[in-house]
């Protein structure tokens, strides 16, 4: 059996233990994304819409998200499945040490057009002054047309007011490893974050819509070396 089937069976069977409990809590969204400086797309212009689920579970955590993305009348799809399991929760045991709140196992499932990788490795979750949650996660990543590489991954929300008006800055970074030669794949960093502004507690306190801007620094864009985007997407999302 192949590396990539026995990851996808223990992602599966993994997905299918955390689920099997009801969330500690759950959340669903749906965010429009509008912006005109992309790279490596059939036109700079590009509409995204992008649906998210995340979870908190008795054994761990769950986070999904697909994206449909069109430019130049041209669509595309791309998601990301992330289960990660608690071996605080599963063995009982308080795991902290410093900021660290819980150990994890961490595994990944990215998929577009005919392509998959399946990233596995090890999670952190961290308590940092001031943010609603911090994630750390090391992985291998296994990937279909080019050599295994590395990435770490954070993850973060950072909640502020002004005055009377809530706010949240939230988003990842991404930095994976190069290839020796660099020419099939040089080390990329993507770092995005969403800068939005709660306008749903003026309609309901518990309506939560937001609209702001998305900003994304992405070197070597897809491991392609010399590829930079930057790029300031507006934003509206909604919170179910």
């Amino acid at each position: 059996m192949k590396l990539t089937q026995i990851f996808a069976t223990a992602l599966l069977a993994s997905t299918t233990c955390l689920t099997q409990a009801a969330p500690i809590w759950q959340d669903f969204s749906i965010t429009g994304l509008y912006g005109e400086n992309y790279e490596l797309t059939a036109e700079p212009e590009q509409s995204t819409a992008t649906f998210e689920y995340a979870a908190k579970l008795q054994y761990g955590d769950f986070f999904a998200f697909a994206d449909r993305t069109t430019s130049d009348g041209e669509s595309t799809t791309y998601f990301e499945v992330s289960p990660r399991l608690s071996l605080g929760a599963v063995s009982s045991q308080k795991l902290e040490l410093g900021p660290i709140k819980d150990v994890l196992i961490a595994t990944t499932w990215e998929g577009g057009e005919n392509n998959n990788n399946y990233l596995y490795g090890i999670g952190f979750d961290l308590a940092i002054p001031y943010f609603q949650f911090a994630q750390l996660n090391f992985y291998r990543a296994n990937n279909d047309f080019q050599k295994d590489d590395y990435q770490l991954t954070f993850s973060y929300g950072v909640p502020f007011k002004l005055g009377n008006e809530d706010f949240l800055a939230d988003g990842f970074l991404d930095w994976s490893t190069a290839e020796q030669d660099e020419v099939d794949h040089a080390s990329e960093l993507n770092w995005t974050t969403q800068w939005k502004w709660n306008v749903g507690k003026h309609i309901s306190p518990d309506t939560r819509l937001y609209v702001g801007i998305e900003h994304s620094v992405w070197q070597n864009k897809y491991g392609v070396k010399g590829v930079n985007e930057n790029n300031v997407s507006a934003l509206v999302k909604y919170h179910f």
